[in-house]
């Protein structure tokens, strides 16, 4: 017999960027349904790095420490050519005053997963699993879908529907939504290593040869590794992975014992054109894909759910009024041009068959990348690299008339997130607008600008970060961001019309 359920928010998609929006909204209270076609949670690795920033999201929401406990912590890069490896780049030299979580830390998309869902479990949000969505559809002022599983119908009455259901998106299908790019000629395969021989272990290796690379994280286990690289095009397919097995003994004098999963795909370098449709939403693959240099993708889904669901919170509880929603399409379609962009040059550089780009590979990097290893940490705007890499860097225009009063220019501090002091980032565990004072005790006019805007207020002494002003005060939004800043005389004027602003 059908089933009708009723909620706030529809979750189509239960990998970590569905996940991460259904934990976030059980934060604030909001109501969920999760449905997914697949049996149950993801059994391979497949995504395996957690970014600086991603770690931050997690403190905030109070699972961190679960995620410390497991993952391993890669704390520099080994960058080569061929077999031969040059000097690490250390990444908490480059991160220095960035973040309170100066590492990639790598673990199992599986297991990300596992600890999210049993999160959810402990807050009483289950999840459906095996429900394909036939259908959803606008319907008064909400959404209505349909979902089907072994002769099992559901239907689902929601206000928002969040499409966090992969590249492939049956949401983002029946929206009509077009998702712009390409896909990249080569086939690529991604490998889990055990015994693993000829890579600075607990490192990430970063080897260029003429026609190849090899890009390796280290994994839980003592000697296993993920290895990444690009096939050579005359592959047998039959005979994949002991071609891999030879080319990066040959290419890179790598070798291991055994594997625990290996794959080939093809890479996409697409984006939505739309992230929002009336109350249908995508995030993570369903809005956009791309290599994975980087190892952004799985960050970037992380970081597209913690902005929505705080976005969605805020309308539900009446802050904010419905159209404030269409700045999540303003805010992280951009993020996402960017990357897709970027990782497009980097692989394009990568795989090129080109003679230019084959010499550059095998002679100019043997000969710049000893110097870049040498200077990089030492050179003084070399924390930008680590949170470029850390997504830490992210700028937001806070509302649709500050880019062009500003003629471009970002601010420093206004639409980033709030720069680490190294004692301000407990109070985001909040996630609701407050104040931020620095260099300053509690005035009376800051306390007036608390009470006027009934928002809590928190004061620092010591200004430990080259972005915050001493005197200023800063209104942060539930996600973290800096939404203004104002002498405290004008707060009020200021940050009331920031909350306001669409």
């Amino acid at each position: 017999m059908p089933r009708h359920l009723e909620t706030d928010v529809l979750i189509v998609g239960a990998g970590p960027t569905g996940l991460m929006v259904a934990t976030c909204l059980a934060r604030f209270g909001v109501r969920t349904v999760i449905i997914d076609p697949k049996s149950g949670p993801t059994r391979e690795s497949r995504a395996i790095v957690l970014q600086a920033r991603t770690m931050e999201i997690l403190d905030q929401l109070g699972i961190v420490d679960r995620f410390l406990h497991e993952a391993t912590v890669a704390s520099e890069f080994r960058p080569g050519v061929q077999s031969r490896m040059f000097r690490p780049i250390q990444l908490t030299r480059l991160a220095v005053g960035a973040s309170p979580y100066p590492h990639l830390y790598v673990l199992e998309q599986s297991r990300t997963e596992r600890i999210l869902g049993e999160r959810l479990a402990t807050d009483g949000r289950d999840i459906s699993w095996g429900y394909r969505l036939e259908s959803v559809a606008e319907s008064g002022s909400g959404i209505r879908a349909t979902a089907s599983a072994d002769g099992d119908t559901l239907t689902v009455s929601a206000r928002y529907c969040v499409g966090a259901d992969g590249s492939g998106s049956a949401v983002r299908t029946m929206l009509g939504v077009e998702f712009d790019g390409a896909t990249n000629a080569h086939t690529f395969y991604v490998l889990d290593a055990v015994g693993v021989r000829g890579l600075a272990l607990d490192s990430i290796n970063v080897r260029l040869a003429a026609r190849n690379f090899l890009l390796t994280f280290p994994m839980a286990a003592p000697d296993h590794e993920r290895l990444l690289g690009s096939l050579p095009v005359a592959a047998d397919a039959e005979l994949l992975e002991s071609t891999v097995r030879a080319m990066v003994g040959r290419e890179f004098s790598v070798s291991y014992d055994s594997s625990n999963w290996f794959a080939t795909y093809r890479v996409h370098h697409r984006v939505a054109r739309r992230f929002r449709v009336g109350g249908v939403f995508l995030a993570g693959d369903a809005a956009h894909v791309h290599s994975p240099v980087g190892a952004q993708g799985m960050n970037t889904g992380l970081q597209d759910a913690h902005n929505l669901a705080c976005k969605i919170a805020d309308v539900m509880a009446g802050r904010r009024p419905d159209a404030s929603l269409d700045r999540y399409e303003s805010e992280r379609r951009p993020v996402a041009l960017r990357l897709v962009s970027t990782t497009d040059r980097m692989f394009a550089f990568v795989t090129s068959a080109g003679f230019v780009a084959r010499v550059v590979r095998r002679l100019g990097a043997r000969i710049a990348l000893p110097v870049v290893t040498l200077v990089v940490p030492r050179f003084t705007p070399a924390r930008r690299i680590f949170e470029y890499l850390a997504q830490i860097r992210i700028h937001y225009w806070m509302d649709s008339t500050v880019k062009e009063r500003s003629r471009g220019k970002r601010g420093r501090t206004v639409g980033r997130r709030l720069p680490y002091n190294g004692d301000n980032f407990d109070d985001l565990r909040l996630m609701r607008w407050q104040l931020h004072a620095y260099g300053t005790a509690l005035t009376e006019q800051i306390c007036e600008a608390s009470e006027t805007l009934d928002l809590p207020v928190s004061t620092f002494p010591a200004v430990r970060n080259d972005r915050l002003v001493a005197g200023r005060l800063y209104l942060v939004r539930p996600d973290g961001f800096v939404a203004a800043e104002s002498p405290p005389h004008s707060a009020v004027t200021v940050f009331s019309a920031a909350i306001r602003a669409r």
